[in-house]
């Protein structure tokens, strides 16, 4: 299973002026579902090849929805914003921590006793390493959870043995950031490298930030930049992945960029869209992001 996950991206309405979706509509994901695309008005998608639902990320609680909250949820099927009666984020409130710890995807996965190993495909510069050696921990909750369960962290090394994709998708701003020999890929060949990481594991996270950050900007072209990068790597997946044995799911913890001229989160649902190998995959009942770890824990084994 490869789960790829976009920050701040919800089902908006069907406007190009307000839903940069409906603005640029992205070549592969609009193929993938005969040229249609989530919206608030079908929120429910269904193609020969790919599913779309949307999923709750309000979580019973008051306010807009954060990351903090959004992403231990996503991650471990709990409720984090119920747990401290409120939305957090972007880095993880310290009650979620130890939730985090025992309960992630990845700590289950490897407590099951799995003989295919786990991956976070991300590759981080070397500023990253050094900021975890240093006294602050900030950290956002899909990187504490591979902390945590002993996930190793991939890095330039990787990046050059094509076994790690930047968490910029291209690894363009890898030059400006103290690694002038970072290869810079495309990122339809950023799909195809992602996909070749999932074939060799059970489960492989791979988490993508700046959608999030183009809907706080309210850049509308930086908006349609990402999602086109976007679109490019999840069509390098699809053409390289093994999807006879493979499941992708493509996912968010809340909306943001969908409504380009607000600055904030927003309450939307957020997609949940999956392709490759569907059969068996318990879509009903998906209702929240607290569903989606049971789902696969099932689905896994």
């Amino acid at each position: 299973m490869l789960l790829v996950f976009l920050d701040g991206i919800g089902i908006g309405v069907k406007d190009p002026r307000r839903n940069p979706l409906f603005e640029t509509r992205p070549p592969f994901l609009s193929a993938l579902f005969d040229g249609e695309l989530p919206s608030l008005g079908s929120r429910t998608l269904e193609s020969a090849v790919a599913s779309c639902i949307p999923l709750d990320p309000n979580l019973g609680v008051a306010g807009l929805p954060q990351s903090g909250t959004g992403q231990a949820t996503l991650y471990t099927g709990i409720n984090a914003a119920r747990i401290i009666r409120q939305h957090f984020g972007p880095y993880l409130y310290s009650t979620l921590k130890p939730v985090v710890e025992a309960h992630s995807i990845f700590a289950q996965l490897k407590s099951n006793g799995s003989s295919r190993p786990v991956a976070l495909a991300n590759a981080f510069p070397q500023r990253f390493f050094d900021y975890l050696d240093g006294p602050r921990r900030r950290i956002v909750a899909g990187m504490y959870a591979a902390l945590t369960a002993g996930v190793p962290f991939r890095d330039i090394d990787d990046l050059k043995a094509g076994l790690a994709v930047s968490t910029d998708i291209t690894a363009e701003r890898w030059h400006a950031i103290g690694h002038p020999d970072a290869p810079v890929s495309t990122p339809y060949e950023a799909g195809a490298i992602l996909a070749r990481v999932a074939d060799t594991h059970a489960f492989t996270l791979f988490e993508y930030f700046r959608t999030d950050k183009a809907g706080h900007e309210m850049n509308r072209a930086k908006a349609r930049h990402v999602l086109g990068e976007v679109d490019e790597l999840l069509r390098g997946v699809y053409d390289h992945a093994d999807l006879a044995n493979t499941l992708v799911i493509v996912t968010s913890d809340h909306g943001n960029m969908e409504e380009i001229g607000i600055k904030t989160h927003t309450r939307h649902p957020v997609p949940a869209v999956f392709f490759g190998n569907r059969e068996g995959f318990p879509l009903d009942g998906l209702l929240s992001l607290s569903h989606l770890v049971p789902a696969i824990r099932s689905f896994l084994g």
